[in-house]
């Protein structure tokens, strides 16, 4: 690979990672080609890109970011590392790593997660992927404080119309008794 080559790659893994707010860095090291692309597809069905770089060049594309990614490359980028992009919901990469281990078999490891970055924060290591899983993403989290904020309303307005039956029937039925 030619130096200009490379230049080419990192300025566009560079850009890459700038418009991309939540990225995975995993190990899919002694998979057979046919579960590599087992992998692939099951990314892009979900909408996930999933691209193989050289460590060398991811670490000078995170070089490239405004924020300080050099704990992270310590320790991420060792041996085969395949980057997971994902556009708009932080937590698909790791279900999908998940999902895929358990179409493997139960004790199935890999891909082993290596690291994230979700939102510019760094999350590190394997014990974390099932943490990142269950992670909800912003419009979830504004769903469940719009419904928490509406019970209140809900239960008032509730209550209000069922009294209001209630009195327009002891009316009624009072109004019958006198005559």
């Amino acid at each position: 690979m030619t130096k200009e080559e490379k230049k080419s790659i990192i300025e566009g893994l560079t850009e890459k990672l700038k418009e991309t707010p939540h990225f995975y860095i995993t190990d899919a090291s002694g998979f057979s080609v046919a579960q590599v692309n087992a992998f692939r597809r099951m990314c892009f069905e979900k909408g996930i890109e999933y691209k193989v770089y050289k460590n060398t060049l991811i670490r000078k594309a995170l070089e490239n970011l405004e924020a300080d990614y050099e704990q992270f490359c310590d320790a991420t980028l060792k041996g085969f590392s395949g980057v997971l992009f994902s556009t708009e919901v932080a937590n698909l990469p790791a279900k999908v790593v998940l999902d895929f281990r358990k179409k493997l078999g139960a004790k199935e490891k890999r891909p082993l997660f290596k690291g994230a970055s979700v939102d510019g924060d760094q999350i590190l290591g394997e014990e974390n992927l099932e943490m990142l899983s269950k992670l909800k993403s912003k419009e979830e989290l504004l769903g469940d404080i719009i419904t928490l904020l509406q019970s209140p309303a809900k239960n008032v307005v509730s209550a209000l119309q069922s009294g209001q039956n209630t009195l327009a029937g002891l009316v009624k039925t009072l109004s019958e008794r006198e005559s």
